[in-house]
Parts: C-alpha cells; sequence; structure tokens
C-alpha cells in the first residue's frame, strides 16, 4: 500500500485534477458499481497500488478521491469497475497504445497517464478569423504524411503535419481541419457503426483507419507522435500553425449517448488546454444548442451538419462573432449534379453559390473522406470497395459522379483533358461560393483512391495521400493556388453579408442578377445547364464580376450585360484552357464581340468589368 494519505475528494472537476499538493481523482460509475483506482509504477503493467472508493468519497454517481503529495511523474493509472478495469474516460494522455496497429494482450497494458507538463505557447492564442476570410483543407492526419511520396522526416505524425505547414501557406489555406486526433482502439476491437461505416465482420483483419467510436476524447492520440510526447507534439502544430496565418479546427465524432457534459468538458478542454480554433462535431447526440450557446466556447467556431437555429438565436438576432457552420453534403450533390450535367439544376446550384446566412456560415465542398475523392467523382460511375471485405456493400451507393465513357484510368488523351477540365470546374465552382470553401487532401493534386469510396479501414497507399510529382498533378496544384489566390483578390467572393439580389441603393443594378441569351434574364429551364452571374462592382468595392457555367456538352452563347461608361469586358480565367486558366493581372484578353459570349462546352469563364485602355 502507498505511503500516502488518501481522502474524499472534489467531484466538480472529473478526471486528474491538482487541488494544491493534492492530486484530484473523480470518475462517473453508474448503478451502485463499486469501483477502485489501481496506480502502475510509470511505464509498467505492474500495480502498485489498488485503492478502493470508501463511501464517504462517493458523491452520486461520482467517485472522488485526493491523494496527498502523489509524485505524479511516478505513475499511471486506470480504474477497476465492478471486475472490469477500465481507462478514464477523462484521461489526458494513454500509454501502451504509442505504436500504431500494435495488439496488447493484457487489461493492464494500456493506462492513464498523468501529464502537467508546462508548455511555452510564447504568447499563442486562437486567431479567431471570420469564416469569410476562411479557406479549409480537410484531411486525416496519419493519412496526410504517411506516403513516402510526402518525403517528410516524421510520417503519419503530428510533426510530419508541421513539416507540411509551408504547403499548406503556399496552397493559401487558412484552416486545416483533421479528422480524429484523439486516442481511440484502431484494433482488437469491432470498427464503431456509424451512417457512414458498417461495423467490421472480421476484426483481426480490419483497421479502424478514420478514428471514429469509443474513444479518449481528451488525449491526443499516442502512435500520432514522433516523440513519444503527444501533447507537446499536438501543442506545437497549433502554435505553428497559427504562426503561419492557420487556424486548426479538430473533428470529434462523439458516439450517441455519450454524456453531454463530457462533450461539453472535452470541448472547453481542447480550448483551454490546446488554443484549436473550433471543433467540427456530429449532430446526432451531440448538444449543440449547449455548444453554440457555452460562453467559454463564445468566439470557438462549431461545425455540425445542421443547428436548430430557432433555439439558438432569436430570428433578427446578428452574433457579433459567427461561430457556427453549417457543414453538410448539400452543396456537394448538387454541385456534382450540375457538374456532370443533370437535368433541373440551376436553380439549385445558383442557390448554393450565393448562400451566405446572417446568423451561421455553410461549409462548401466537392469531395470528402465519406465518399469519392475528386479525381474519382470524374473517373467513376459506381464504387469499388472490394479490398474492404464487404462484398462490396459498404460505402455510399450515389455519389453524383461520372467516368464520361471509360470506367477507370482513361485510354484516350482526349478522356483526360475532359476529365482534368471537370476537376478544374469542381474547384471552379468551390472558390466561386459565398460559404467556406474546403478542399479535401489530395484533391489539388489529382489524388485517387482506386473507386473506393468509404476507406475506412484501409491504412495503406489506398487512402493515403499520395505526393504526384506528375506535371499534369503539379499543374493542377498551380491552378488551385490561382484559385484560392483568386478568390482572395476579388471582393465579390467571400463575403460576410449575403447579396440581397436587387439595387437596393440604386446604383444601377442589383448587387447579384442572372443572365441567359439575353441580359437580365436568367433562363432556368429544366434542360438548360448554363447561366450567367454578375456580380456588380458598385456593390461589391471592387470590379464588376461575371461568372459564365456551361455544364452542357455543346457551346452556348451567354448575353454580355452592359458595364458603365468607359468600361469593357476583359477574360479573367477560362476552365477550358490546360494551362495558366488565370490570366495575369493586367494581361487578360478583350473581348471582341461585347454583346455575347460563346461558352464552350464544360467551361466555366471569369469576365471583369475594366477600363478600356484604348478608350
Amino acid at each position: 500500500m502507498l505511503d500516502y494519505r488518501i481522502r474524499a475528494g472534489e467531484p466538480a472537476f472529473l478526471g486528474v485534477t491538482r487541488h494544491g499538493k493534492d492530486i484530484n481523482f473523480a470518475v462517473v460509475v453508474r448503478d451502485g458499481k463499486t469501483c477502485s483506482l489501481i496506480l502502475y509504477p510509470k511505464g509498467s503493467q505492474e500495480i502498485a497500488a489498488e485503492i478502493p472508493f470508501t463511501e464517504e468519497m462517493q458523491f452520486g454517481d461520482i467517485y472522488a478521491m485526493q491523494i496527498h503529495q502523489l509524485p505524479i511523474d511516478e505513475y499511471e493509472y486506470n480504474y477497476r469497475i465492478d471486475k472490469t478495469v477500465t481507462l478514464d474516460p477523462y484521461a489526458r494522455a494513454v500509454r501502451g497504445r504509442e505504436i500504431w496497429g500494435a495488439c496488447r494482450d493484457s487489461v493492464h497494458a494500456v493506462r492513464a497517464g498523468i501529464p502537467f507538463e508546462k508548455f511555452s505557447w510564447q504568447g499563442d492564442r486562437p486567431l479567431k478569423l471570420p469564416y469569410e476570410e476562411c479557406v479549409m483543407y480537410v484531411t486525416h492526419p496519419r493519412g496526410f504524411t504517411m506516403s513516402p511520396s510526402s518525403k517528410v522526416r516524421r510520417p503519419g505524425t503530428f510533426a510530419g503535419i508541421r513539416e507540411k505547414i509551408p504547403y499548406l501557406k503556399r496552397m493559401g489555406i487558412t484552416q486545416l481541419e483533421l479528422m480524429p486526433v484523439y486516442e481511440f482502439e484502431e484494433t482488437g476491437e469491432e470498427a464503431p457503426s456509424k451512417k457512414h461505416m458498417p461495423i467490421c465482420r472480421s476484426s483481426m483483419e480490419k483497421i479502424n483507419y478514420w478514428g471514429y467510436g469509443d474513444a479518449c476524447f481528451f488525449a491526443p492520440k499516442a502512435a500520432y507522435s514522433a516523440t513519444g510526447n503527444p501533447i507537446r507534439e499536438m501543442k506545437e502544430l497549433v502554435r505553428d500553425l497559427h504562426k503561419n496565418g492557420i487556424e486548426l479546427i479538430l473533428e470529434f465524432y462523439f458516439p450517441v449517448r455519450t454524456n453531454p457534459n463530457l462533450i461539453l468538458d472535452c470541448v472547453r478542454y481542447w480550448v483551454s488546454e490546446y488554443h484549436i480554433d473550433g471543433v467540427h462535431v456530429n449532430s446526432s447526440g451531440t448538444p449543440l444548442t449547449a455548444l453554440a450557446l457555452d460562453p467559454h466556447l463564445s468566439e470557438t467556431k462549431v461545425m455540425s451538419e445542421f443547428f436548430p437555429m430557432d433555439q439558438i438565436y432569436e430570428r433578427d438576432y446578428m452574433p457579433g462573432f459567427r461561430k457556427l457552420a453549417e457543414y453538410n453534403d448539400n452543396f456537394l450533390v448538387n454541385a456534382r449534379r450540375f457538374l456532370k450535367g443533370d437535368e433541373d439544376m440551376l436553380w439549385k446550384i445558383t442557390e448554393c453559390l450565393r448562400s451566405n446566412p446572417p446568423q451561421l456560415a455553410v461549409v462548401n465542398y466537392m469531395a470528402s473522406h465519406n465518399g469519392f475523392t475528386l479525381s474519382d467523382a470524374v473517373s467513376y460511375d459506381v464504387k469499388h470497395n472490394e479490398a474492404n471485405g464487404e462484398d462490396n456493400q459498404d460505402g455510399a451507393d450515389y455519389n453524383y459522379s461520372s467516368n464520361y465513357g471509360e470506367e477507370g484510368a482513361a485510354s484516350s488523351r482526349g478522356l483526360e483533358r475532359l476529365r482534368r477540365r471537370q476537376v478544374r470546374n469542381a474547384f471552379l465552382l468551390v472558390m466561386l461560393s459565398q460559404g467556406v470553401p474546403a478542399i479535401y487532401g489530395g484533391d489539388e493534386m489529382g489524388n485517387s483512391q482506386n473507386g473506393n469510396n468509404n476507406v475506412y479501414c484501409q491504412d495503406n497507399e489506398t487512402s493515403w495521400i499520395q505526393w504526384s510529382r506528375k506535371k499534369a498533378d503539379q499543374r493542377l496544384q498551380q491552378f488551385v493556388r490561382e484559385t484560392v489566390a483568386f478568390r482572395k483578390s476579388c471582393p465579390a467572393f467571400g463575403r460576410r453579408n449575403a447579396y440581397m439580389m436587387r439595387d437596393y441603393l440604386s446604383k444601377g443594378m442589383p448587387d447579384l442578377s442572372y443572365h441567359g441569351e439575353k441580359a437580365w434574364y436568367g433562363e432556368f429551364e429544366s434542360y438548360n445547364r448554363q447561366v450567367g452571374i454578375l456580380y456588380a462592382g458598385c456593390y461589391t468595392g471592387g470590379e464588376t464580376c461575371y461568372v459564365l457555367y456551361n455544364m452542357h456538352m455543346t457551346e452556348h452563347e451567354l448575353a454580355l450585360p452592359t458595364l458603365p461608361s468607359g468600361q469593357k469586358w476583359y477574360v479573367a480565367a477560362d476552365s477550358g484552357r490546360e494551362t495558366e486558366v488565370f490570366y495575369r493581372k493586367g494581361e487578360e484578353p478583350l473581348l471582341e464581340n461585347q454583346k455575347m459570349a460563346a461558352v464552350p462546352p464544360r467551361t466555366i469563364m471569369i469576365l471583369a468589368g475594366k477600363k478600356n485602355e484604348a478608350d
């Protein structure tokens, strides 16, 4: 038995906390079960002491004990609830899972650490960037750098992500979202069930690569650490991202029936302890209203599939800091259908492009981990998930994709060119929307998963980003950088306030308008796949911008609205060009015909209203 003074603890703070010279252990135990604290010498599975919680240490469903002057650097711990050795759900560090995919055959192999290590934040604080300034990049913390093609020194780790910060900055990224970085069990148990992810039927052959399911949500994953200190490594990542103007958003998947108090405590902890800028949480079972209204999280971004706005804000209330963001597949579905030329999509895509609610933002993307990569969305008609061992029954059946005539790799240059053009069009659709544009990691370099739309158990070259050195993929990267730069430079996009589609300041034209074969007349019949969208410079404060979309397989002409006196239409970008889609500033060609523009098949053109130097 340890020779330390033990007494009833403080139940208000779950997990392990300091109280003067005492160390407080508090855990929730339901249904009157017995509980004891197991202490291990640091790094050992041998039990140093097992201390039962007494009746005086019970406060409702919480057991709390304080140990006077316990040398925390010397111990790790678990709880024994009835006869089961249990990891503390509030554990801030987990020992015994340092090696990814390693099997553990002892109930004492995994233990909770007691970390109170100091860290120099060097004045760091969350960035609190407005949503309208954000360009998001979404990736898996391991798969981002695990491939040898990433050329990082410490692949698959938080440190490896830090090595790629210069790359993200060059791309113009201001917001990095990581899939679960907290401590989950990737082996040894069935992969958790999720709407998008089936239960693994042969657990010994499966890896829970994504990390969804029951977890220690407070502890950064030890296997994602290159140094053996995931806490410090995670904080260094956040600090370095912030130094480069990049926010960090962490995804949390809380299973149904997760205690709402744990969820709130978890998000608060990561914000205060790790300085993260926001969280992306699942809506099912998560107390979204409480997260939205928590005063501790008033300047922390919270993203989810939907929010019960009538329970959060009064109708006319305008939040000073727009912290909420709707994050779902609505844009993906409508934009992919428009991209491949489905009928009756013009109203839906134009609504998606201008959607900009006053009380919350929207996140727009063309691909995510739950589905095809962008390259696969233009290369496959159907999913090819045979490698998952589920008889191709897993994963989404509806991908709103097209192979444009041939499944898989293209056998002709013509098909390759068409697919590359469609990928460029997809990026333009995202970047020319008013919502937060999100890039799925690897899409900017043509990454493929060979038609697998559900890589939840694929920890290999299929799921890892392949850092392509092919010339075509390098050109795509350059195009994406230019597209991001254009969005940031053009005040027509990424606005705080929504377009009203009327001339409310009597400027002579609406702030936003739609055009077809006749100027000022949008043609939204079900068979049309072309439209012109005019963003009036007199309202945006910049040049008048006119975006012409044609997703039909034939050329269409769209009328050009008359510009103010002395201005002419110039071509700023043309997705039909294989290289240099965006013309350099000052070198944009003048349109010969200032009345009508011929838009080639499956092409997006951006026109700018500029003073004609010849006049």
